[in-house]
């Protein structure tokens, strides 16, 4: 009788570290898929950005004139945009230098990239 008492006791000890376990490598995994989901909405969010900018870009390389705000919003809603324009001097005269500048937000996270390029001036 008293080995079966024992065994039982050893046993429930073996079930009750398992649970343990079980629920530990549960709760890290939770953690670190939180952790992956919100490095890939970064990454997204700045595929975005570089889109939205390149759209900017492209748009006033070809019409001369930057998308309007309400056809850049109904692209991109949750995306900021602001364009720079300069004259440059020295070997790129007879160009312009646009700057766009794209911004969002990715949780608690500000997502910004800048691109540029000279453009032919008409």
């Amino acid at each position: 009788m008293k080995n079966k008492i024992k065994t039982n006791g050893f046993m429930a000890l073996e079930l009750h570290t398992g649970i343990v376990l079980l629920v530990m490598l549960t709760f890290c995994f939770a953690v670190s898929m939180n952790g992956f989901a919100r490095i890939n909405d970064y990454h997204l969010v700045k595929q975005r950005c570089i889109a939205a900018a390149q759209a900017q870009l492209d748009s006033i390389e070809i019409t001369g004139s930057a998308l309007s705000k309400k056809q850049f919003k109904s692209l991109w809603p949750k995306i900021n945009c602001s364009i720079k324009q300069t004259l440059p001097t020295n070997q790129w005269k007879g160009t312009k230098l646009i700057k766009v500048s794209a911004d969002s937000q990715s949780f608690n996270h500000k997502v910004k990239t800048e691109l540029c390029r000279y453009i032919p001036q008409k």
